[in-house]
């Protein structure tokens, strides 16, 4: 195990050295979302019976997490890819499966420390209920697993860091933001409804916004059981990468 909790400490020490940049950074974006939309249409809106700016909240902390999970293991390996420097996480004798656990977990660890921090600077905006804790704690911890890895095989597939910036720009920015986290999917017409199901991110928001007021557009149990099948299904495809060596052996 000390190889795999070397190259976690690394991960971790990685973001935390420039913490200003990878969590007060985020941090800030997310509060200026909420000033900006949350005090435009609060007051106006209402959804699943709470004020707008009370529905936003959630949305925003778990967004925040999926972003910057994302972010931690997807920016580690093009970084070590462009500076040279990925020899000497390949040479010493780390199994996939080491690599692995210590990409994602640090990826996760960073996830959920800004939308700690988020849910920290946001909350006295709005009264927050906590209706069923666990299901926060499950989306939480499933949502940043399954960003944290597609992070690791976006940065394993990229090459470049113009690569990684279309994979984020093109897939993981409309996917978050068309997951539900500024409205409810019911107030879409039916076709954009349909639609929003197939996107595993609108899952992840409304099963953890499920756990603060315990309305949801799904119920929260078909969502656990999707992201958990989309988590096994990604992880599949990284370690295969991992072990075969995909880009990584040249």
């Amino acid at each position: 195990m000390i190889g795999f909790q070397t190259l976690l400490y690394k991960e971790i020490l990685r973001f935390w050295k420039v913490a200003t940049q990878t969590v007060t950074a985020p941090i800030m974006t997310s509060m200026m979302y909420l000033l900006v939309f949350g005090q435009a249409l609060d007051g106006h809106v209402e959804v699943h019976g709470v004020s707008y700016m009370a529905f936003l909240i959630p949305g925003l902390v778990m967004m925040s997490v999926l972003q910057n999970a994302f972010a931690n293991a997807s920016s580690s390996l093009i970084q070590s890819k462009v500076t040279g420097n990925l020899v000497f996480i390949m040479l010493p004798p780390l199994s996939h499966w080491e690599m692995f656990s210590a990409y994602v977990l640090a990826a996760m660890v960073r996830g959920l420390v800004v939308g700690l921090g988020v849910f920290v600077v946001t909350a006295w905006f709005a009264h927050l209920s906590f209706t069923a804790p666990i299901w926060i704690l499950v989306f939480g911890l499933l949502g940043a697993a399954i960003l944290g890895t597609m992070g690791l095989i976006a940065g394993i597939w990229a090459e470049k860091f113009d690569q990684l910036a279309a994979f984020q720009n093109f897939v993981i920015v409309p996917a978050t933001f068309l997951s539900g986290v500024f409205y409810s999917i019911k107030s879409l017409p039916p076709v954009w409804q349909v639609v929003s199901h197939f996107n595993p991110f609108f899952y992840m928001i409304d099963g953890f916004r499920y756990g603060f007021f315990g309305q949801s557009d799904v119920d929260p149990v078909k969502s656990a059981v999707v992201v958990l099948v989309f988590l096994l299904l990604i992880s599949s495809i990284a370690i295969h990468m991992l072990r075969s060596g995909y880009k990584l052996r040249h």
